[in-house]
């Protein structure tokens, strides 16, 4: 069980290198004082632009593809590889933590991003399939309603469903899948409450079927 716990809490500190606060501090920004507050790659975008956000969506979806693709198999000096260890639960347990390390970093006093960028990472290294699914339902909600936080929730419920058409009798994946959603609509309360308040913010230029008032 060594290498269970070792490689899941080094997958949430590799998770806790956010990839908004290190190129913010090569420019000498914090982009949690600013927007909505968030450390991940939407914010990164709405108050940096383009460059900005495009690197930082490269490091977070890098690190969860990291988490997945290399951790699970890596042997370390003194750790090994357990056989009594299955390989698919500790792939999903590293997903799931770094995960959970971009979101509470501890690097950051536990003040991360949504996990969206990292889900992307750890989705496309798991069952590149399931990318397809997530990504156009999320554009699709975007375009419908322009809420960026909705479509994320919405996209992860989505990813759930599509793990039970793309890999049927697979329950771990379904069930990592399961989590994850329940997890990411947790992380994206605060867009709930903005939401049924009215004063959500809404990406314009995706919104396609905007009323033409708005």
């Amino acid at each position: 069980m060594l290498e269970l716990g070792f490689k899941t809490l080094l997958a949430y500190l590799i998770g806790a290198l956010l990839g908004s606060l290190i190129v913010g501090s090569l420019r000498g920004v914090d982009i949690r004082s600013m927007g909505s507050g968030n450390a991940g790659a939407t914010n990164a975008l709405r108050t940096q632009g383009k460059i900005f956000g495009l690197l930082v969506f490269i490091i977070d979806i890098g690190k969860g593809v990291l988490a997945i693709a290399w951790l699970p198999q890596a042997a370390f000096p003194g750790i090994g590889l357990d056989s009594a260890v299955s390989r698919e639960w500790l792939t999903l347990a590293c997903g799931l933590a770094v995960i959970v390390g971009h979101v509470y970093p501890v690097w950051f006093v536990f003040r991360g991003g949504k996990g969206a960028a990292t889900v992307i990472g750890v989705v496309a290294a798991l069952d590149f399939r399931l990318v397809l699914p997530l990504l156009a339902s999320w554009l699709v909600v975007v375009m419908v309603t322009g809420y960026v936080g909705l479509a994320t929730m919405l996209a992860v419920i989505a990813l759930a469903l599509a793990a039970l058409v793309f890999a049927p009798g697979n329950w771990p994946l379904f069930g990592f899948c399961a989590v994850l959603a329940a997890f990411i609509v947790y992380t994206h309360r605060s867009n709930i409450a903005r939401m049924r308040a009215g004063n959500e913010h809404r990406v314009r230029r995706l919104w396609l079927f905007r009323p033409r008032e708005a």
